[in-house]
């Protein structure tokens, strides 16, 4: 069966929700010290959009995923879903790390049925395990421990397990980065159908210019550490996109230009 074929064989779900960071700045505390990380960030993302972050390594992408995921609380301004200040973790929204930190003891489906349990409505829910693992194409593994699956699997694993609480916002940090170049094509085209059929609302953090261009529909370019909002870039292509598109490619070359990588354009 065919992603697309499993997609549409899962209802549809109109869920999403807007993400408003409002004057975010945070910072570490080291060895005594201050560690400035992210310098009065704005940004508002709507209902249902893609949005990709992009900048140098270590400037602060994935501290404002974990904040936005309430993992951590900024040291000034606020962040809000829908109006509403974040305050705590929610089912709403789910974060997708790099690496699929499944529990290794466990199957893949009770991993993906883990956050159901948690809240005691897998008994009712039960089906709904076997609904996105059919979506990621891996209903035949649901049985398998993690240490027999390929890194590509591990990672659809993580991503059903997400998935399964119907989120609001999912945060993707760097969800592809360690898999091979041919499975991480194949996984942003089939994360690109599962967020088309969804529609969740999407923060992507990324350090693969073509993934962004290829995933979202707005792709933000950070500073270096501390991160500011350095540059914005909208793009309107449909899907599928294909990764030689004039447009695209045209694109990806002002983008690398703003992060100072011109010569790798």
């Amino acid at each position: 069966m065919s992603l697309a074929s499993a997609v549409h064989a899962v209802p549809a779900v109109a869920r999403s929700i807007a993400v408003d960071v409002r004057g975010v700045s945070h910072q570490f505390d080291l060895a005594g010290s201050r560690l400035a990380v992210l310098d009065r960030i704005d940004l508002s993302v709507a209902p249902g959009e893609f949005v990709a972050l992009l900048g140098p390594s270590g400037c602060g992408k994935s501290t404002l995923l974990r904040l936005v995921a309430a993992l951590e609380t900024p040291t000034q301004g606020q962040i809000l879903a829908d109006g509403a200040p974040i305050e705590h973790p929610d089912p709403s929204r789910m974060l997708v790390f790099q690496d699929p930190t499944l529990f290794p003891w466990l199957s893949v489906w009770k991993n993906v049925a883990t956050g159901l349990d948690a809240r005691g409505v897998l008994r009712e829910q039960r089906r709904r395990v076997d609904e996105t693992l059919a979506l990621v194409r891996l209903e035949n593994f649901a049985a398998a421990l993690p240490h027999q699956l390929s890194g590509g699997m591990a990672q659809r694993a993580s991503l059903a397990r997400a998935l399964v609480n119907d989120p609001a916002l999912l945060l993707l940090d760097e969800p592809l980065g360690k898999l091979d170049s041919l499975t991480r094509l194949s996984l942003q085209d089939e994360l690109a159908t599962l967020w088309q059929r969804r529609r969740f609302t999407a923060l992507l953090v990324t350090h693969d210019v073509e993934e962004a261009l290829l995933l979202a529909s707005r792709v933000i370019v950070l500073t270096d550490r501390p991160a500011r909002i350095q540059a914005e870039f909208v793009v309107s292509k449909p899907y599928p996109r294909r990764r030689d598109d004039a447009d695209l490619v045209a694109l990806r070359r002002r983008i690398l230009a703003t992060l100072g990588l011109e010569k790798s354009s």
